[in-house]
């Protein structure tokens, strides 16, 4: 992520990809539901458990300037996707206060399960932790006023299929937050263009794009826009071969 702050920031965005272990293997299309098109673009690999300390983060002032330019306001319901260790879910918590709403959420079990001691080790009331599944995170529908996925997107194998079903748990105005890297996806990044073009083919359309050095790239915001397109009519996105690199 993230001569003392470049290189804090290198090594930050060398480890931002919270899990122990492999992600869970991911099939290409199950025969109970509709096909999807693969992603053109390789997938990354997990490096590290962690990115940095909770204390290292802070002093970048990482997860206030990202709720901050996410809009992230007190009453919210708010899904943090890929939670991990639950940096973002704590101060997320925080933020959006007793009337608001966090659901962490994460693909490996024993994730999900450190996180929930967590949470319950801090008395988070207003935070419900869950197991998702690589291709669908499930959420309920019509329920989030913004889904946050800090530095994950390019672990996605299937970013088609995992938007299309993300789209009916946003609420009326509700937008999908995305932090990364600006770099090829196997170097744990997703360049701008790619990204956009991903959201585009699932019917997304993009209200935001801003560097944002001390979270290790940028921030960009999509909102859900008109009927959720037909999984046979998505075209993916052809990634140029220097993109690869």
């Amino acid at each position: 992520m993230r001569g003392m702050l470049s290189s804090g920031l290198l090594l930050l965005a060398l480890t931002g990809c919270d899990a122990t272990q492999p992600r869970p293997a991911q099939n290409a299309h199950k025969d109970d539901g509709p096909r999807f098109p693969r992603a053109d673009r390789p997938v990354a690999t997990i490096v590290s458990s962690r990115w940095s300390t909770e204390e290292a983060r802070d002093r970048l002032n990482e997860a206030e300037a990202v709720m901050n330019r996410a809009g992230i306001a007190p009453g919210m319901t708010v899904a943090d996707i890929g939670a991990g260790e639950g940096y973002y879910t704590i101060r997320l918590a925080q933020r959006v206060g007793p009337d608001g709403r966090v659901l962490a959420e994460d693909i490996i079990p024993e994730i999900r399960d450190a996180l929930a001691t967590r949470v319950a080790r801090e008395r988070l009331d207003n935070v419900s932790v869950r197991l998702g599944e690589p291709d669908d995170a499930k959420l309920p529908a019509n329920s989030f006023d913004r889904v946050l996925m800090v530095h994950m997107y390019h672990e996605i194998a299937e970013p088609y299929k995992f938007l299309w079903n993300l789209r009916p748990g946003l609420r009326r105005g509700g937008q999908v937050v995305v932090v990364d890297a600006d770099r090829p996806t196997q170097n744990h990044g997703t360049p701008p263009a790619l990204l956009r073009c991903e959201f585009a083919a699932v019917g997304y359309r993009q209200v935001a794009m801003q560097s944002m050095p001390s979270a290790g790239g940028y921030i960009a915001m999509f909102s859900p826009e008109g009927p959720r397109p037909d999984p046979a009519s998505i075209r993916p996105c052809r990634l140029p071969d220097t993109a690869r690199r």
